[in-house]
């Protein structure tokens, strides 16, 4: 898994090499306004420490990235995501604390209230895989990235209420 960040818009500017999480890319580099996923998914964040807005990257070139996220801020942290092979289960529940309706998911939701009648949900335990969940319908809006383990409640994550989930596949990689 490897991504190059660059100081600069089109890969210019001073370059640094990532091979793992980086909780604070200050200290490699000032700014960041491009970078190349050479392999790998990763999730980047716009406050270090893996804290503020997140966004998902898979291979490719983002020559411009802060332009095609709508970004404010470069990227200041950055979390490689593993390659899961093998099943995907996650359950959803509407309340904190694993209350209110339970759904358990093993593929993609684009709509949480098409599918289930749930207008959002606001805690799950991702059993297997690595997802992705969207604060609205389709796959829009802030994401966060989750991985296996239980997570109680989304209100330390800025008020979020997922509306949409999906998978990141091994075929991304």
């Amino acid at each position: 898994m490897k991504v190059t960040f660059f100081e600069d818009r089109n890969f210019q500017g001073r370059s640094y090499d990532c091979m793992g999480d980086c909780a604070d890319m200050h200290s490699y580099m000032s700014r960041c306004h491009s970078c190349r996923v050479e392999s790998g998914c990763w999730m980047m964040y716009d406050n270090p420490n893996y804290m503020g807005n997140g966004y998902f990257f898979k291979r490719g070139e983002y020559a411009d990235y802060m332009s095609m996220f709508g970004m404010s801020n470069c990227i200041r942290s950055c979390r490689m995501i593993p390659m899961h092979r093998g099943s995907y289960r996650m359950r959803i529940y509407e309340r904190e604390n694993f209350m209110g309706q339970m759904y358990e998911m093993m593929d993609d939701c684009d709509n949480t209230m098409d599918r289930y009648r749930m207008s959002h949900c606001q805690s799950c335990h991702v059993m297997d895989g690595h997802w992705l969940m969207y604060e609205q319908p389709h796959y829009r809006g802030r994401m966060s990235y989750f991985r296996p383990g239980e997570y109680r409640s989304f209100s330390n994550m800025g008020g979020m209420r997922f509306m949409s989930m999906r998978r990141i596949m091994d075929s991304w990689y």
